[in-house]
């Protein structure tokens, strides 16, 4: 089902830039203008003049993308990028920390045959930032961000197939991002090992850990091409898009919880809203954010929420799943209702804030954290009004929601560390 392709990568050539540190970074929706600002400063040659350049005075709506179009043609023609001449896959292992643990993720950069019916889904998409991918497309033709893609094999035959192909050999790019996480790939050009891979991918499914945007924006230049009676002129074409695989089954898959922030709410009581909130959940209040932190984790498997408004911490734990059942009387499934996100935003969010799917969805009253501290002091400060501090998406949750073709809420999921912009680029080849 799934369909590998190797690649002939892009890549920064090592005599031009000797750190490949000073031109990747995170992915273009993490990239703020301060970060944007830094990379800039980094290298004239980091891949944010492409992925997301400056606008300057009097541009129009294009020039952004067209200047991108321009940097990756004068890199490619400086000799800073150069295309690999054989068909590769490329191992990327991610070594971090997290929670105590110094962990790796390992995984492998390759072509993904664009099959939208084929592959899983899990969260909402919004129309801005399709559009604002589908603009770079047009005006790059190339992949410079990677489609997280995720598959299930307990058998781990893949991951020991490329293992055993780069054993003992050094990584030929290393790059260590803003966090201080080490980022290894290695290129494997061996047919035989390409081979066992596609193979042992055959017959797996996909699911979209992260990158669901750039996805949908292949899918849709896709269409756009075809439209034009366009064909493609090699393996690297409009028809299949660079993605980064991780067998769920490997250990060193994190995923950390994405919080939230209300704000906007007309005569907000938190003690009200705490004797509210009461009838379907167990209230319990806290000291601390430590303390809090501790009993949201400990209730992981009890849909427990951290809560802090007018200077009270609590936790609320919901007292009977069946509430779900009576609030949501749509076509959802018994594994979408029990998200701790799905109840949160049904059974809080809208029914005692009046926060509705729409509101969510253009942000009305909502914002969104992954540092507790930081929310804390914007409630204290005044911007904001309540802080829920989420357990994490699992793995399993994400794969048993995909597989039934329902969308979790958005920002359900964030897989850390990202996966950085610029160790390997595609540029697709189109008979027009």
């Amino acid at each position: 089902m799934a369909q590998i392709i190797p690649f002939r990568g892009i890549r920064y050539d090592p005599d031009k830039i000797s750190d490949m540190s000073s031109v990747v970074t995170q992915p273009y929706d993490r990239i703020g203008e301060a970060e944007q600002a830094v990379y800039y400063d980094r290298s004239p040659y980091n891949i944010v003049r492409i992925i997301k350049g400056k606008s300057v005075a009097h541009d129009n709506g294009e020039n952004v993308y067209t200047r991108a179009g321009d940097f990756l043609t004068d890199w490619l023609n400086k000799g800073v990028l150069k295309r690999d001449l054989k068909p590769t896959l490329y191992v990327y292992h991610q070594e971090y920390s997290f929670g105590g643990e110094n962990l790796t993720r390992k995984g492998f950069i390759a072509l993904g045959k664009l099959e939208p019916k084929r592959v899983h889904a899990h969260e909402r998409t919004l129309k801005g930032p399709k559009e604002d991918r589908l603009r770079l497309m047009r005006a790059t033709e190339g992949n410079f961000g990677h489609i997280f893609m995720l598959y299930s094999d307990p058998s781990c035959r893949a991951d020991e197939t490329l293992i055993a192909a780069i054993n003992g050999m050094s990584p030929t790019i290393e790059a260590t991002d803003d966090f201080g996480n080490s980022h290894l790939v290695w290129p494997v050009t061996d047919p035989e090992v390409i081979a066992r891979v596609q193979t042992a991918l055959s017959e797996k499914d996909l699911y979209i850990a992260d990158g669901h945007h750039r996805y949908e924006t292949a899918v849709n230049f896709m269409r756009e091409c075809k439209k034009r009676g366009w064909t493609k002129a090699a393996p690297e074409s409009f028809d299949v898009r660079m993605m980064t695989l991780f067998n769920i089954d490997e250990p060193g898959m994190t995923i950390r919880p994405i919080h939230r922030l209300i704000h906007a709410l007309s005569d907000f009581d938190p003690k009200a809203f705490l004797e509210k909130a009461g009838n379907d959940f167990q209230v319990q209040e806290h000291a601390s954010l430590s303390e809090l932190e501790k009993a949201v984790k400990a209730g992981c498997e009890s849909h427990t929420f951290g809560c802090y408004a007018g200077g009270t911490f609590a936790t609320l734990t919901l007292r009977d799943e069946g509430l779900m059942d009576r609030l949501i009387t749509g076509d959802c499934s018994a594994d979408w209702k029990h998200l701790d996100v799905s109840i949160l935003h049904t059974a809080i969010l809208e029914r005692l804030l009046g926060i509705d799917a729409k509101a969510l969805e253009e942000q009305q009253n909502v914002t969104y954290s992954r540092d507790p501290e930081g929310a804390l002091s914007k409630v204290d400060r005044g911007e904001e009004q309540i802080f829920f501090l989420l357990n994490p998406t699992t793995a399993d949750e994400v794969k048993r929601v995909a597989d039934r073709g329902e969308k979790m809420p958005q920002k359900s999921t964030d897989f850390y560390p990202k996966l950085l912009t610029g160790l390997v680029l595609s540029k697709m080849e189109i008979e027009k």
